[in-house]
């Protein structure tokens, strides 16, 4: 068994960040994530593993040192919140151009603007449908715990070299700030030998340079390279969903939720089924790709979805897309920092689908 602590889900991240041997983090600070790059400074991972730690000058430098590391090779990583993320879109689009490995920590909080400090998910469309510019994905992971703020990373990292691609976990300031107790993985050690034949290492006498660019000025090239992106992001579709069901085998409503969102729909379920009415909860756990075929194989038993979120609509368009029409998608939500309680969402099921 691993070690157990009650720690923060921003510590959890940046605690399995070291264990999963990570090369490098750069990043900044920016409420609520501070926590991340604080904790690590406290472990000193260059003393316990050797992992280099940097505050960048900027959110864009340190997304561009994300992307000078990766070419190497490297488990590297950054984190951030919000007005942070955005900055880094153009850096993100380069890594996911260039075929490049990373993990990206979002923390949301409220917007748009700077906002506020409080918790949100109104990064759902940023994360999911590309963000920067280029047809581009990422896989993107939904920790609704502080445990998860801790495994995904260890995934992460694999998703990450088995795609070369960027990974996201979009987290939000309730998972990044609440305290659990959590199991953490033993010690992976660093990789300092290895045989990638993508990296850049320079010229050596028995090869040739690798040169990593996401420019491709010939247009026929450029579309080469989109397809076989395209191809890509497709095997993640069919390879890659990750969901969890609860109570949803014998439900006539459905909350789809992710995050802390989840969270309180767990709740909701019990209220529901305890005033008589049959919930379930579909917990998306990859964001991209989305759990569209489970969502669309239960829709014909269903009187009704309820999506649930902390934004102003932005995950409902996905249920509905996958549903099409086959039974009526509601929404619950609030924004700008402000938080639903389980009753309030039990009462906008029943008042969304007259529930008598």
């Amino acid at each position: 068994m691993g070690e157990k602590k009650l720690m923060k889900g921003n510590e959890a991240f940046a605690e399995a960040a070291i264990r999963a041997g990570c090369d490098a983090y750069f990043g900044y600070p920016i409420t609520p994530q501070s926590e991340v790059m604080e904790y690590l400074a406290m472990q000193q991972p260059h003393l316990r593993t050797g992992m280099v730690l940097l505050q960048a000058e900027s959110e864009i430098a340190a997304i561009n040192m994300v992307y000078g590391a990766s070419g190497t090779g490297k488990k590297v990583m950054t984190s951030s919140s919000s007005p942070g993320i955005s900055l880094k879109q153009e850096g993100i689009s380069y890594l996911a151009g260039s075929e490049l490995p990373c993990i990206i920590l979002n923390v949301m909080r409220g917007g748009p603007g700077l906002g506020t400090i409080q918790p949100s998910q109104s990064d759902y469309f940023q994360a999911t449908k590309g963000g920067g510019h280029g047809d581009y994905r990422m896989i993107v992971l939904a920790p609704a715990s502080v445990q998860e703020m801790a495994d995904f990373v260890k995934l992460g990292f694999d998703l990450a070299f088995k795609y070369r691609n960027p990974v996201m976990i979009l987290s939000d300031g309730i998972i990044g700030q609440m305290m659990e107790k959590v199991e953490l993985f033993d010690q992976i050690p660093r990789v300092t030998d290895f045989d990638q034949q993508w990296v850049t290492t320079g010229k050596t006498p028995d090869r040739e340079r690798n040169i990593i660019t996401s420019v491709n000025l010939d247009p026929s090239v450029q579309e080469r390279h989109n397809h076989k992106l395209q191809a890509k992001y497709q095997k993640m579709r069919e390879e890659e969903v990750r969901f969890e069901a609860i109570e949803c085998d014998d439900a006539d409503y459905l909350f789809v939720a992710y995050g802390c969102s989840a969270r309180i729909c767990q709740k909701s379920v019990k209220l529901a089924r305890a005033k008589g009415i049959k919930a379930g909860l579909l917990r998306p756990v990859t964001l991209f790709p989305f759990p569209s075929v489970e969502i669309e194989r239960r829709a014909a038993k269903l009187k009704g979805i309820l999506a649930v979120e902390l934004s102003a609509g932005q995950m409902i368009e996905d249920v509905r897309l996958a549903v099409d029409g086959r039974v009526k998608v509601a929404l619950h939500n609030r924004m700008g920092g402000m938080v639903f309680s389980p009753e309030e969402v039990v009462d906008a099921l029943i008042n969304s689908f007259s529930i008598r």
